[in-house]
């Protein structure tokens, strides 16, 4: 969507948004900006506001106070939202109904009719790999199978904005990855997709800015390496693997420690150019060789707990 000046207009602007229930606040100030077509990754610990701020923004939860805007108009709570599919973590599926059934069915709750309805069922289909599947009812599915269609069902009414919460919970690796290419050809057309997930891996790989939240704010956004950076520094780790263990007699390199093998040193490294011939001149002190070296950057494991300090999962 653009404006009349022909520039892309923001899909979704949430700002200071507060919500609490009884004496737990739910969100405390949470901030939030999705650029045209990109994938967001918003994630969180339980109870952190991933969902309260998902549903909020569906206008499923009206906020104590706070504003969402939506391709660039304000939205009140009795407003619609036709731009927005949302994809309940819930299967919402009719499993004695087959998938062409479902899809009709949700198209015409969407207000989707005629041959408009017909043409996005039949492409629905072709696009969550079901079309062979179809005509069976949707309790002989598997879980992936029914969570793409949960998705495709979500999204008959082709939104511009699609939030989705925890989309690959308990599918298989095989599933996992089609309902990404899914959401890639989203994309693609324009869409901006948010997702929350519980899969850290998940999100560092396919998502193209990452949103943490807790305790109801956004405390970091941006790419993996700004994150990294803002929450960590830009430090990373050289795995050097030596040719016999470490002697007890010799010092270890400065910021370094030894793995119970004692063949295996982790040293952090600054600067490269500077800090790794330091390292190589401690070794050959040590009487050791250096036989293999691997330089790993920080992950999104690392950044979530230094910027929560606690696990995903509670």
């Amino acid at each position: 969507m653009t404006s009349s000046a022909g520039t892309a207009v923001m899909p979704l602007r949430v700002d200071a948004a507060h919500k609490k229930y009884g004496d737990v606040q739910a969100l405390a100030g949470a901030s939030l900006e999705v650029q045209p077509g990109k994938l967001i990754g918003l994630l969180g610990p339980n109870g952190a506001g991933k969902t309260t701020l998902i549903r909020a923004i569906a206008g499923r939860v009206l906020l104590d106070s706070g504003t969402i805007e939506l391709f660039g108009r304000t939205l009140t709570a009795r407003d619609p939202r036709p731009e927005i599919g949302v994809v309940p973590q819930e299967l919402a599926v009719y499993d004695k109904l087959t998938a062409r059934e479902n899809l009709e069915v949700f198209g015409r709750l969407y207000g989707v009719t005629g041959p408009t309805l017909r043409e996005r069922v039949e492409r629905a289909l072709e696009w969550s790999d079901l079309k062979e599947r179809a005509g069976d009812m949707v309790k002989k599915y598997s879980g992936g199978m029914k969570r793409r269609l949960n998705i495709a069902c979500s999204l008959i009414h082709a939104p511009t904005l699609v939030l989705l919460d925890e989309p690959t919970v308990g599918v298989d690796p095989q599933s996992r990855e089609r309902i990404y290419e899914m959401l890639a050809s989203l994309q693609s057309t324009g869409v901006s997709v948010v997702l929350t997930t519980h899969h850290l891996e998940e999100a560092e790989q396919r998502c193209e800015r990452i949103v943490i939240i807790d305790r109801g704010r956004i405390v970091a956004s941006g790419t993996l390496a700004e994150l990294v950076r803002s929450a960590l520094g830009k430090s990373r780790v050289a795995e050097i693997t030596l040719d016999s263990v470490w002697p007890e007699s010799a010092p270890l390199p400065a910021d370094s420690r030894l793995d119970g093998d004692r063949r295996t040193l982790h040293a952090e490294v600054d600067d490269l150019t500077l800090r790794m011939p330091v390292v190589f001149q401690d070794i050959a002190r040590a009487g050791r060789q250096a036989v293999n070296v691997k330089m790993s950057g920080a992950t999104l494991h690392e950044v979530f707990i230094a910027l929560t300090g606690r696990e995903l999962r509670e």
